[in-house]
This record gives C-alpha cells, sequence and structure tokens, in this order.
C-alpha cells in the first residue's frame, strides 16, 4: 500500500540542476553510455525555459583527478575509470546550450551534493527548489533527487528529461522517487508551473 503524501510542486526561486549529461553517458561509443537522444531533447526544452526566465541552471560532470578518488565506486564499476581530467568523456554534450552564468559542479560520486559545494552555491541564491534531470534514473539522478531532499528542497524530477540503461530500472526508480521523496511530472505540466513563477 503507498504511503500517503503531498505534491509540493515547486518552490518560488526553482533552478535546474541537469546530472551528468556528458559525453561519457550520452554516446553509446562510451562503455558508460547509451544512446538517448529524447532525453537530450527534452533537457534541451527546459534549459531554454529556465535561461529565458532568468533562473539558475547548474550542471554536473565526473571527473577523476586521482585513483584514491571514489576508490570503492570504481572498484565496483571499472568503467568509471575513463573520466579523466583529459577525456572527451567528461565533456557536456555538446547538443545542450551552456550559457556563461550556469555553473558546473564536479563530482566523483553518483549524488551532485556528496563532497560538492551544490548546497552552498544553491543556498548563496536563494534556491528553495530543484528541477533535477539527467542520467541515469537509477544512478546519479536518483541519489540527487534524495539528497535534494534531504538537504530540505522540493524536488521534481521531469519524467522525458531523465534515463537509464535499463528501462525497468527507469520506471521502478521513478515509481519509487514519486512514492517517497519527490514529484514526478511530465513537461506539459512543469513548463507552464515555471512560466507562471517568472510572471510572479
Amino acid at each position: 500500500m503507498d504511503l500517503q503524501r503531498n505534491s509540493l510542486g515547486l518552490g518560488r526561486r526553482p533552478a535546474l540542476v541537469i546530472v551528468d549529461m556528458i559525453k561519457g553517458f550520452t554516446d553509446p561509443a562510451c562503455p558508460l553510455g547509451s544512446d538517448c537522444p529524447e532525453v537530450v531533447a527534452a533537457n534541451a526544452i527546459l534549459l531554454e525555459a529556465f535561461h529565458d526566465a532568468g533562473m539558475p541552471v547548474y550542471f554536473t560532470t565526473v571527473v577523476y583527478h586521482e585513483e584514491s578518488q571514489a576508490r570503492v565506486f570504481r572498484e565496483r564499476i571499472p568503467s568509471l575509470n575513463v573520466l579523466t581530467p583529459d577525456s572527451e568523456w567528461v565533456q557536456l554534450d555538446e547538443r545542450l546550450d551552456r550559457h556563461s552564468s550556469d555553473e558546473l559542479v564536479e563530482k566523483q560520486w553518483a549524488s551532485a551534493f556528496h563532497q560538492t559545494d551544490l548546497d552552498r552555491r544553491l543556498r548563496a541564491r536563494g534556491v528553495d527548489s530543484i528541477v533535477v534531470t539527467g542520467l541515469t534514473t537509477s544512478g546519479c539522478v536518483r541519489a540527487t533527487a534524495v539528497d535534494g531532499l534531504q538537504y530540505d528542497y522540493r524536488v521534481v524530477i521531469p519524467r522525458e528529461a531523465v534515463g537509464d540503461r535499463n528501462a525497468r530500472a527507469h520506471e521502478a526508480n521513478l515509481f519509487d522517487l514519486h512514492a517517497k521523496y519527490v514529484d514526478v511530472m511530465g513537461l506539459e505540466e512543469l513548463l507552464p508551473l515555471l512560466a507562471a513563477i517568472a510572471r510572479d
């Protein structure tokens, strides 16, 4: 039986957190990657909406500078070792139009909050809620979304703007996240909310 829950939506000052839309995850030539043009396209739509509204945007990438960083995680998933500073795989997907005002958060673990300064950056700009997108639903998106809640942000995940290598894992995690932690909604519902906040 599902828990009783309230839909919280967004606050008055939302930010977009685009998780790991880097070449290593969006290019199937990389051992970590998958072919997900529809996810890239949905992120491009959201990115334009946030830019048009003057709302803050944060991209994340994963980079390992030394062997000791996330040692156990990389031992578990050896393909992560391709994400080095000199690799093309850590670069943002060029199909996404990053503006000079968009911030980049470098991380080593699944969550964009874990051992990064993302929370401090969000607080400095008065952010009270986050839209979390990117790859993958069952991994870094989920970890970031749950941590977002644990840092007391309202969290929204737009269904079309997240993806996973495994379709069943994608659906199961969206179901579970919506049941306990975040509001999962479609772009057709989210975009009017953003437009209304921008008008206020």
